[in-house]
């Protein structure tokens, strides 16, 4: 699976984005899928992620309420709706797929597949 993060940019506090996560390769229907952010020398910090059939969803309490994680399957992208930034949302965000039908796994380096990130910038 090859993961293709989208969607980051230079908003205001206040401000929504929606970042894409889109597969090729395999259909995301088996995989649970987790959105990461880091900031520069940090190692990835769980953001959302969601369960293979979109069934279930998880937050970080610093997002929840804020941020919203959803499948499409005809899309093969999942995507994470931001609303209400504020500048400490501001990393790089990465989007990482692991094959299993449990819950989505909360350490960036054991998804079996990450995609590079997207920037995301929220000034005050």
């Amino acid at each position: 699976v090859q993961l293709q993060a989208s969607g980051g940019g230079q908003v205001q506090a206040g401000d929504s984005l929606r970042l894409s996560c889109r597969a090729s390769g395999r259909p995301l229907s088996s995989y649970s899928v987790s959105w990461f952010r880091s900031d520069p020398g940090n190692e990835p910090e769980f953001v959302s992620g969601i369960t293979y059939n979109g069934a279930s969803t998880y937050y970080a309490d610093s997002v929840r309420g804020r941020f919203t994680i959803s499948k499409d399957a005809a899309q093969n992208t999942v995507y994470l709706q931001m609303n209400n930034l504020a500048p400490q949302d501001s990393a790089v965000y990465y989007c990482a797929a692991h094959l299993n039908v449990g819950v989505p796994r909360r350490d960036f380096s054991r998804n079996d597949f990450r995609g590079q990130g997207t920037q995301v910038t929220v000034s005050s």
